[in-house]
């Protein structure tokens, strides 16, 4: 048996295909059974692991549905162009709950520190997290804090876990053909930002990370109606994100490479270094899936909040390949976008 199948390697949570093999053969069996639905009037909703959305749901009568997610968060450089790894936590979890359709509501905030480590960092760290909160009416709830011994932790690992109120819970799968993808922003920024940031590379770029809370521009899109499907392309990027959608919804998804927006900087960079933008992580943008009928509208609604200036139709579902994602590419020709192995920046988020 090799390593990869024996141990945990830095694959298994890279957000690819070794992370889905890790879900698949060691968490779900133990943790993805569904709640049995209660008799009361509200019913239990999807509760558990079972479905693999961004969260779970609970139905509370007269309120909507309980969106819970939970994440952890590790990233070098702690403080890179554009954002910390404490704007990131809070962005990263309120992201998750407004992928689900949900306001969000509560946090939780959990630090595991290094011996040694800087309290001015600490506090920087926490004014930042602070400050994305702030840009919702979420409040953080409970919290804790572990310090490990010298050298046994590099810097500083935060936990969260977010609560949120959907009116419905909003899926990452439940979308058809003829249905409309929709990207939010330009994509690759956060992955080659925190890649241009790293000391081993010697980079001198004006590109910073996309880290941002998107709850108060999605909230606009759902005003419009027609959402069928919404996802963050985090780990693994844009690709993961359409691969999971594609393989959970049965359909095929096909992309259009010359609309997809992107920065200047991240083509070149990504050429420099040889990694496909499309294959790392962004940590303020969003893919949406939405009825044909409500596209433009949608669009708009996106584009009148600043983080969705660049909103663009990238794609639309079809059935040619159920479960697969063709990228049209931009010399005319067509392949097969497929899932990454793994995200090709480590602790990247």
């Amino acid at each position: 048996m090799t390593d990869r199948e024996t141990r945990i390697t830095p694959l298994h949570g890279a957000g690819g295909e070794l992370m889905d093999e890790l879900l698949a053969r060691l968490i779900l069996p133990r943790f993805g059974k569904k709640v049995s639905p209660q008799s009361d009037a509200a019913g239990a909703a999807r509760i558990g692991l079972s479905a693999l959305d961004d969260g779970a749901t609970v139905a509370l009568p007269k309120a909507g549905e309980l969106v819970i997610t939970t994440d952890s968060h590790l990233v070098k450089p702690i403080f890179f162009p554009g954002g910390d790894i404490g704007r990131l936590a809070a962005a990263g979890t309120l992201n998750d709950l407004a992928m689900m359709g949900a306001r969000p509501i509560v946090l939780t905030l959990a630090a595991v520190i290094a011996e040694g480590f800087p309290i001015v960092d600490l506090e920087r760290i926490l004014d930042s997290f602070a400050a994305a909160l702030a840009e919702t009416d979420a409040v953080v709830a409970c919290g804790d804090t572990k310090v490990m011994p010298a050298g046994e932790l590099d810097g500083i690992v935060l936990n969260t876990t977010g609560l949120g109120i959907a009116e419905r819970a909003v899926s990452d799968a439940e979308f058809g053909v003829g249905d409309v993808v929709i990207a939010s922003g330009t994509i690759g920024d956060h992955g080659m930002a925190i890649l241009a940031a790293r000391e081993e590379f010697h980079l001198s770029t004006e590109l910073r990370s996309d880290v941002a809370v998107l709850w108060p521009m999605i909230e606009r899109a759902l005003a419009v109606g027609g959402i069928r499907a919404m996802k963050d392309p985090t780990r693994g990027g844009l690709a993961a994100a359409l691969n999971e959608m594609a393989r959970k919804s049965g359909t095929c998804i096909e992309i259009d490479e010359a609309a997809i927006p992107l920065r200047p900087e991240v083509v070149g960079l990504s050429e420099l270094l040889g990694i496909s933008p499309l294959e790392v992580a962004n940590e303020g943008k969003a893919i949406l899936v939405v009825d044909p009928a409500k596209a433009s509208a949608v669009l708009a609604a996106l584009r009148s909040h600043p983080l969705g200036s660049a909103a663009a139709v990238i794609g639309r579902v079809t059935d040619e390949y159920p479960k697969r994602v063709i990228l049209s590419t931009e010399v005319g020709g067509r392949r097969f976008l497929d899932m990454p192995l793994g995200d090709p920046v480590p602790r990247i988020c």
